[in-house]
């Protein structure tokens, strides 16, 4: 007895396929899959570099930002002492010291000069 809806030339495991064709469309199908197999390997390490990259400029970006605030510290301090050094009655002192750097500052320019 035959099945209905089956030809004689059908195969019952094919579906109707043809096994040359079957296996052409299966190899073709096999080959796109482990092409992008291969591409989301590729994507998924170069996520991971990139993350580790990221974490490592963070961590020096957290450094940078201490040793900036540190800095300003110390800044914002001298730029105090030279307030009240400029308020204070040592204004005379600071002048002087400004024209004997001035004198200096000729002084070898002058001798550069010579040689």
């Amino acid at each position: 007895m035959r099945r209905a809806g089956l030809g004689e030339g059908a195969a019952g495991g094919n579906y109707g396929y043809s096994n040359s064709g079957y296996s052409v469309f299966e190899e073709e199908n096999e080959k796109l899959t482990e092409s992008l197999r291969s591409k989301v390997t590729t994507i998924k390490s170069l996520s991971i570099e990139i993350g580790s990259e990221v974490k490592q400029q963070n961590k020096m970006l957290a450094e940078m930002d201490n040793e900036f605030d540190t800095t300003s510290g110390f800044l914002g301090a001298t730029m105090g002492r030279l307030k009240t050094l400029s308020r204070g009655s040592q204004t005379k002192l600071l002048c002087y010291m400004m024209l004997f750097s001035l004198f200096v500052f000729f002084v070898i320019y002058w001798i550069i000069k010579l040689r």
